[in-house]
């Protein structure tokens, strides 16, 4: 390569002195001059980004967090804002007025792999960021922000090009799948230096308080001081915790959280029914033969669960009957085999299911759109088979459809489809606000999914009361899950601030 010295700057130079040119644009030189008095802004009150986004309107509340974020809680916080309310524009405010001030220059942010795409497309349109997706061969180190999804973030090779770099700050999307310090990811993200972080979730206590406990530990070690100490001092069980009052102000000094309410914006109603329903006695009896199988197996174990088989149970027969002939093929013991042939036999010589008639009714009543949340990919398709016989057009949606196919089967519903019937993985991260039935089929142990699901409808943009019905069959185990998402829910109000209703106050 030849490298020579360039001499057009003297001829520029000698131009401007005989011909008497201007040396500078005024307006240039203006719009520079505006900059650099921007960059040497002597504190952080108010926010410089707004008036340089002309393709994002932020809310109220959301210049409001990320005021918050920067001026108080220097730029490590858990953004905790109700679903629907817009925390990713939060996020992307509070990293642009870091970026214009200079103190960012590089960023890191992890997203579940649906996610991805949405996280690039708002950073480039709304803030002007040069957001880029991490694909397999990205040399990080040649962009300035990267997404990336979590699962390929914490594995190798990525893993270590991720910390051969040095991030200003790293943003973590849906950050209750952290967990607990025992997960990889959560090891992952720990491992990383970090001078801003920004941990988003809607739901930061998801089963217990300890995973609230591990995710301000990421923020700032040592503020709930040490696991040992947190739970001594608060007397803190998985469902129960004392002093609750000094803990919820401990939080609130790294956690920003906005409800629908605080917003000022109006919102349509929610409304909550429990539906309780009464197996056949087939039904009922195919469940307790179920249950005996424990006193006769020993095949439960890591492989087979008997909460997994009653709760399937409570699905649909082909749900249980993947599990159970499973277990017939794994088992040795004759007599066992014999049992569950014969369980099997039973199970499909049902002609009714009660759920599924429960869920034809709710449907017919409502005469509109409506989506269902079911756990099992084989309920799912029973399910829209069993509408279609009723004539009732309904579209699937899962975790395995690529993103493509997901925005397909969402605009089939919204155009052509009066049902959506989606599995929990299916549901993340899509909106539906043009749908306002929600019916859970299958309740989660975790009361934050019920309200993730319902956050998918009820959001900005919904224009309609939403209605929401949590099906629970009686004298079965889904009464045990009613019962313990209400001590669940107990405990996060308790800590995080009061949810809008995920279950009605009537009992099954």
């Amino acid at each position: 390569m030849i490298i020579e010295r360039s001499s057009e700057w003297q001829e520029g130079f000698i131009e401007r002195l005989e011909q008497k040119v201007p040396w500078d644009n005024w307006q240039l030189y203006k719009m520079s001059y505006e900059v650099e008095k921007m960059n040497l802004i002597p504190d952080f009150s108010g926010l410089q980004c707004p008036k340089i986004l002309s393709n994002l309107s932020p809310l109220p509340h959301q210049l409001q967090v990320a005021e918050t974020v920067i001026e108080r809680m220097n730029g490590k916080a858990i953004l905790a804002d109700e679903v629907g309310l817009g925390k990713t524009i939060e996020a992307g405010l509070i990293l642009k007025e870091y970026l214009i001030r200079g103190l960012v220059k590089k960023a890191l942010i992890l997203a579940p792999a649906s996610l991805i795409n949405q996280w690039v497309d708002e950073l480039n349109s709304k803030f002007f960021i040069p957001a880029h997706a991490y694909k397999k061969n990205t040399q990080i180190a040649h962009y300035p922000i990267i997404v990336m999804s979590m699962d390929t973030a914490k594995k190798s090779p990525h893993r270590e090009q991720i910390y051969m770099q040095q991030f200003d700050m790293i943003i973590i999307d849906e950050a209750h799948k952290l967990k607990n310090h025992k997960t990889q990811i959560y090891q992952f993200v720990q491992s990383l230096k970090k001078k801003f972080c920004l941990l988003l979730t809607a739901t930061p206590i998801q089963n217990n308080v300890f995973e609230l406990f591990y995710l301000i530990s990421l923020l700032k070690p040592g503020h709930l001081g040490s696991f040992e100490a947190f739970q001594s001092a608060f007397s803190a069980s998985k469902y129960d915790l004392e002093h609750d009052e000094f803990l919820k102000e401990l939080v609130h000094q790294v956690m920003v959280r906005n409800r629908r309410q605080d917003t000022g914006i109006e919102w349509t109603n929610r409304c909550v029914e429990m539906v309780p329903i009464c197996f056949t006695d087939e039904e009922q009896r195919v469940y307790n033969q179920i249950l005996h199988l424990k006193n006769i197996s020993s095949i439960f174990s890591g492989a087979f669960s008997m909460i997994t088989l009653i709760k399937e149970m409570c699905s649909s027969k082909e749900a249980t009957y993947l599990t159970l002939n499973m277990m017939r093929q794994k088992c040795t013991n004759e007599e066992e085999i014999d049992y569950i042939e014969r369980l099997i036999e039973e199970l499909m010589a049902l002609e009714i299911n009660s759920k599924a008639e429960k869920t034809l009714e709710i449907i017919q009543e409502a005469n509109d759109k409506v989506l269902i949340f079911t756990e099992y990919r084989a309920t799912q398709a029973y399910l829209q088979w069993y509408l279609q016989t009723k004539g009732i057009t309904s579209v699937t949606f899962n975790g395995k459809f690529s993103k493509s196919k997901r925005d397909w089967m969402k605009q089939l519903f919204r155009d052509k489809a009066q049902v959506l019937i989606a599995t929990e993985s299916g549901g993340e991260g899509i909106n539906l606000q043009f749908c306002s039935h929600v019916i859970n089929y299958d309740l989660p142990w975790n009361p934050m999914k019920l309200e993730q699901r319902i956050g998918r409808v009820h959001r900005l943009g919904q224009e309609q009361d939403v209605h929401i019905y949590n099906l629970a069959i009686q004298h079965t185990i889904e009464e045990d899950i009613v019962r313990l998402l209400s001590e669940k829910i107990d405990v996060f109000e308790k800590v995080v601030g009061e949810l809008d209703a995920i279950l009605s106050e009537k009992s099954i």
